[in-house]
């Protein structure tokens, strides 16, 4: 099987795709990844990028998991239009679109709401799967406290933050790894 991720560093931080790929094969799944991040970019980003165009269309990928920029959103406008681009190209090919929900800076938890609240008016457009990662991550928060899942500058993942983040993905994907 074959996953593309697009996304930014919240994406790439301690390389959380290779993450997936060893959950992936400690559950007896073959999976290769691909990535497609830039730093601070959201879809808007990848939706003008003619190798993203390409990797959705020729890339035979299985699932696609698509990441915004975090902090800030930004304009839900602008998430939106992107995502409709890449839904367009995504739409011509067997792959299986999944958002990857991000969460907020530290202290700044209330605003998982709307952020989440994004991410699931766009999964219920397109008729597609968002892992939540972001309400995942404050859950694990308040029932681990001793555990902390931000890196050094309070805003990407530290490494066990990243487990958290592959392991969200592949439970919201697992059941159509077949």
């Amino acid at each position: 099987m074959r996953t593309l991720f697009i996304g930014n560093s919240h994406t790439y931080f301690n390389d959380m795709p290779k993450i997936f790929k060893d959950i992936c094969k400690e559950n007896g799944i073959d999976m290769q990844v691909t990535m497609l991040t830039k730093g601070g970019m959201g879809l808007d980003y990848h939706a003008e990028n003619e190798q993203t165009r390409f990797n959705i269309l020729f890339g035979e990928y299985d699932f696609i998991i698509l990441q915004h920029v975090a902090h800030p959103m930004g304009e839900f406008s602008v998430m939106e239009e992107a995502a409709d681009k890449l839904m367009e190209w995504i739409r011509k090919t067997s792959s299986m679109p999944c958002f990857y929900m991000t969460w907020t800076k530290e202290g700044d938890e209330e605003s998982q709401k709307e952020m989440s609240e994004r991410y699931r008016i766009l999964a219920d457009k397109y008729g597609c799967k968002v892992a939540p990662v972001g309400e995942k991550w404050w859950e694990y928060i308040h029932n681990h406290p001793e555990v902390d899942l931000f890196y050094k500058d309070r805003r990407h993942a530290s490494p066990e933050g990243s487990k958290l983040v592959a392991r969200t993905i592949f439970e919201t994907l697992k059941d159509d790894m077949k």
